[in-house]
């Protein structure tokens, strides 16, 4: 019985067992389940984002972000052939950065084998070094090389000349480059190592021959400044005792040689000098634009050093971290035309920024120039151009540039052919015309830029093309969309007069001489046709041009004035904006002041709206005339709004004199048109005097008399004490206003208080000479008018010399007054 009893015990603690495990099966059952459920899950959202972001890309093809994570979406898929055809679609619109080349070509490398697939991986890396200076790239490349390469790894001489052409290569990219430059240098000198260690058995020259190529690396490198240059030579110390215990006739490697030395000595001056730059351009903690501007502080440094290699490697650095800067791709290219001139570096360096920034059209010019200097075929000069108009940029004036360029190109080619039959046509140049103003024209409309090209193009027309009916429609074109310049009249008549056709030219002089243009253009154009008919026409042809353009040279004119006269009002002030004014709007000392200012009295025949005068004038003196017929006849011209004043007038006709402090022009009390006859006052008697310098000086083709006015004689003492001022206000009481369309005049006394002492003011009047009506002159204020001046337009009576000398002595307002009631 017990051993029965000891099987069942042994029994049960079998089933525990088997229970137990049984319960982790289950467990583990239910959580593969539910693992399997959440990669189930995890790859239904993986194909949804797949999905989404294809359409994306079919809707927006430029976009990177999504090239970018549709790449990323496909590598959890594992499927190459969609993998490698992404790449290829983003690289083309792109350029891809080096992680992403190295990414790819360790894809390719993982999923296929064979010499097929090492050869395009071999490419793939070609493609990526060409594209950003990157040292992992580079020595990722060299080590799938080195690794997989049939003839390098069983060290035949190809696979060895190969390797260190390729090596090389690297030094050459890469091998300046201050912070990683060092660990090509390394990889470099561990694969003639591996070679000393392969040809261990074979005879010593080839084992001396292999340390003469580790010892060249050793040397070329600490002749060159890096950031870690004292481990180097350390290692290089080291490595020549090793070399010195190996051979017994080796003393002269005791000690490093002097030429080394000096060399890395040298080296460590010129690395210690750019420790400070590099520190700089390596902050993290910085904007990108302080960064760029850190690497063209450096770059000015570099180059101020002389070495064109350095400065080239740093430019690579800097494009490197900084691919969409156009301003250092601009300097890097410029830098490589004036002083490397090397073409195939210069031109791969435009493919790369063009590639970098498609949206600067200056890149793009220079691209094609570069191109023609290094004589590329016509079929690459089309394909950088054509792709250059698929970019977008920011000014319609780059594409004009780029045209322009293309067109130029074209031009310097067929010139060279010699024929018009050759493969390069006129054709060509024409289509090429066209296109541009096609797309150019109604956004350049009314340009120089765009006159420049239909220029450009009708001489080309007529020069190479031979036609000049060609040439004539390009000119009709560009006056259908710019027949508002002036210049674009003129280019055609000039080419007209070059290739010969006078007629021509005179036909286009009569089609465009009364046409509007801009500024003094419409002057312009009439003066350019007087000259043409003065050199090239007969006398009925100069005589048929006045006849033709004295009436518009006329309108012209007048214009001129009436605008003119506007400036010259809208600056006159106005009211209480007058400044002068303020001074007198002040009130007695213990008045209240409020905010409504008494109005003085109205007096009759007093001339309304006259500019105030300041405390300061002494004299008052000057009497304008304007002809009323003139005045009436510009007026009409207005557009119903009257521009030209009375007033304005004055103002404009005693410019150059200056001081005047009012204008008070007369006006027929029934028909309100003015007299011809103004009182204007001027601050000091030097202006005065000034003024009565301008007598018989035309205004508006008319002369004007001016002269001295002297209000004060012969007046009787009611009119005086009538006019005299208020108490207690010693300064003259003007005002200033201005209506609409008419100028009007405000009633004003002239003269001084007997109490207040200051001298009495000179006046000068004036009369108009074509006054027909005669007018009784009525009101406290009393004008004078000089028997020389009373005269209207065309009178031929002789003055005499008594006359002469009368017109100095000043005349009373009674004398003025007489003289005019007899006319």
């Amino acid at each position: 019985m017990a051993e029965p009893a000891k099987d069942f015990e042994t029994l049960d603690v079998d089933m525990d067992e088997v229970e137990e495990e049984a319960k982790q099966d289950i467990q583990s059952s239910d959580s593969s389940d539910s693992d399997s459920d959440s990669d189930e899950d995890a790859a239904a959202d993986d194909e949804q984002q797949l999905q989404t972001l294809e359409k994306e890309l079919a809707e927006n093809p430029s976009s990177y972000d999504a090239h970018v994570q549709y790449i990323k979406s496909l590598r959890k898929f594992g499927d190459i052939e969609k993998m490698r055809k992404a790449r290829e679609d983003m690289n083309a619109l792109f350029p891809l950065t080096p992680s992403m080349w190295s990414e790819w070509a360790k894809d390719e490398a993982s999923l296929t084998t064979g010499s097929e697939a090492y050869d395009a991986i071999v490419k793939l890396y070609e493609r990526g070094v060409n594209e950003y200076l990157s040292v992992s790239l580079w020595c990722d490349y060299l080590k799938y090389v080195e690794e997989h390469d049939p003839a390098v790894q069983d060290f035949s001489p190809e696979g060895l000349s190969k390797m260190r052409n390729l090596y090389e290569r690297a030094l050459t990219a890469a091998g300046l480059h201050v912070t990683e430059g060092k660990k090509i240098w390394e990889a470099y000198r561990e694969f003639e190592n591996n070679l000393i260690t392969a040809h261990h058995e074979e005879n010593t020259e080839r084992q001396e021959e292999q340390e003469r190529h580790i010892r060249s690396l050793y040397r070329r490198q600490l002749s060159i400044p890096h950031a870690d240059s004292e481990s180097t030579l350390v290692a290089y110390t080291n490595w020549e005792s090793l070399q010195q215990q190996k051979t017994s006739n080796s003393a002269e490697l005791e000690a490093i040689p002097s030429v080394v030395a000096s060399a890395y000595k040298k080296s460590m001056e010129i690395y210690k000098a750019r420790v400070y730059h590099e520190e700089k351009i390596s902050k993290q903690d910085m904007s990108e634009t302080d960064k760029v501007k850190n690497y063209m502080t450096y770059l000015k440094f570099e180059q101020s050093s002389g070495d064109p290699s350095r400065v080239q490697i740093l430019y690579e650095r800097a494009v490197t971290d900084f691919p969409l800067s156009s301003d250092l791709w601009l300097d890097y290219t410029c830098y490589l035309e004036q002083t490397l001139k090397v073409p195939k570096i210069v031109i791969g360096a435009y493919s790369r920024a063009t590639r970098n920034c498609p949206w600067i059209g200056k890149l793009w010019v220079q691209y094609l120039l570069s191109l023609e200097r290094s004589h590329a075929s016509e079929l690459e000069l089309a394909t950088v151009y054509e792709q250059s108009l698929l970019c977008s940029f920011s000014s319609f004036e780059e594409y004009l540039e780029l045209f322009l360029t293309r067109i130029d190109g074209l031009r310097r080619r067929f010139s060279l052919s010699g024929s018009a039959e050759d493969s390069l046509g006129f054709s060509v140049i024409r289509e090429t015309f066209q296109r541009a103003a096609d797309y150019l024209s109604p956004n350049l409309k009314n340009t120089n830029g765009l006159l420049h090209m239909y220029a450009y193009w009708a001489r080309l027309e007529w020069e190479l093309g031979k036609d000049l009916a060609a040439a004539r429609g390009v000119w009709e074109s560009l006056l259908k969309i710019s027949g508002s310049m002036l210049e674009a009249w003129e280019g055609y008549v000039k080419m007209e007069i070059e290739t010969g056709h006078i007629d021509a030219a005179r036909s286009i002089y009569k089609r465009c001489y009364s046409k509007r243009f801009m500024g003094t253009g419409s002057e312009d154009i009439c003066h350019s046709w007087l000259r043409f008919e003065r050199e090239f026409g007969t006398l009925d042809d100069c005589d048929h041009a006045v006849k033709k353009v004295t009436p518009r040279l006329e309108e012209l004119q007048l214009y001129k004035q009436q605008q003119e006269a506007r400036l010259v009002a809208e600056s006159v002030p106005r009211g209480d904006d007058n400044p002068a004014k303020k001074p007198s709007q002040k009130r007695k000392t213990g008045i209240r002041q409020t905010d409504e200012q008494p109005t003085p009295k109205r007096q009759k025949g007093a001339a309304e709206n006259p500019v105030q005068a300041t405390e300061t004038e002494t004299e008052k003196a000057v009497v304008s005339t304007v002809s009323q017929n003139t005045l009436d006849q510009q007026t009409k011209s207005s557009s119903n709004k009257e521009l030209y004043k009375d007033q304005c007038t004055a103002f404009f006709f005693f410019d150059d004199v200056g001081g005047v402090s009012a204008i008070r022009v007369l006006k027929d009390k029934y028909t309100g048109k003015s007299r011809g006859l103004a009182y204007v006052d001027f601050t000091k008697a030097e202006y005065l005097s000034k003024a009565l310098a301008k007598n018989k000086k035309l205004l508006l083709g008319k002369k004007v008399s001016i002269v001295r006015s002297n209000p004060q004689r012969n007046k009787n003492k009611e009119s005086s004490e009538k006019n005299r001022r208020e108490p207690g206000d010693n300064k003259t009481r003007t005002a200033a206003t201005e209506s609409t369309g008419t100028l009007e005049d405000p009633k004003i006394s002239t003269e001084h208080s007997k109490e207040s002492g200051a001298p009495l003011p000179a006046s000068a009047a004036a009369v108009d000479s074509k006054q027909g009506d005669r007018h009784e002159l009525k009101g406290k204020n009393t004008f004078a008018v000089p028997r020389n001046l009373a005269r209207p337009l065309g009178w031929t009576k002789p003055v005499t010399k008594k006359e002469e000398e009368n017109d100095e002595v000043p005349k009373s307002n009674d004398e003025f007054r007489k003289m005019l009631l007899k006319k």
